[in-house]
């Protein structure tokens, strides 16, 4: 594990909310000189604490598309079995999540796709290429009520901290 100071979190949590953030822009918000903000970026970036830089689109500006979560579970649990389903899940466009869970079921898969005729077809071509789903359960999402922004760093840490 990576040891981060305030500093480091600070840094973090403003990025989550805003990864296009100038050098500048970023050490006022965290009142750092901008040369030592930057060495700390590339300190968590060369460690592999900030692994990519990405743009949250609001799609239902661009098009309409449905959401289903998927719980699915395998046939058998030989490790040949999750790797062919995982291999087909990750080829799929369509699959923008995929976890692997333990409990009632296996794995749980969220789809992004044009409409629930849509979902259906993608899910028939699972189903049909042999990669050993036993069951399934859809869930359509029907309104998003708090989409994902990013991890609460500072109240996870200090709670960490405080169990320690």
């Amino acid at each position: 594990m990576v040891k981060l100071d305030q500093l480091d979190v600070k840094i973090l949590s403003e990025l989550q909310k805003n990864g296009r953030l100038t050098k500048v822009k970023l050490s006022e918000k965290v009142n750092l000189s901008p040369s030592a903000c930057h060495e700390r970026v590339a300190r968590l970036q060369e460690k592999g604490v900030v692994s990519s830089y990405k743009a949250t689109l609001d799609i239902s500006r661009i098009l309409s598309v449905d959401t289903v979560f998927t719980e699915v579970t395998l046939k058998s649990h030989r490790q040949n079995d999750f790797r062919v389903f995982e291999d087909a899940i990750n080829k799929s466009p369509y699959v923008v999540e995929c976890l692997a869970v333990g409990g009632g079921f296996d794995y749980i898969l969220r789809f992004i796709v044009n409409n629930i005729a849509h979902y259906q077809e993608v899910l028939e071509e699972f189903l049909t290429a042999g990669i050993g789903i036993d069951r399934y359960f859809s869930y359509v999402v029907t309104k998003e009520i708090k989409p994902y922004t990013g991890f609460p760093l500072s109240e996870l840490l200090a709670r960490n901290n405080a169990e320690v």
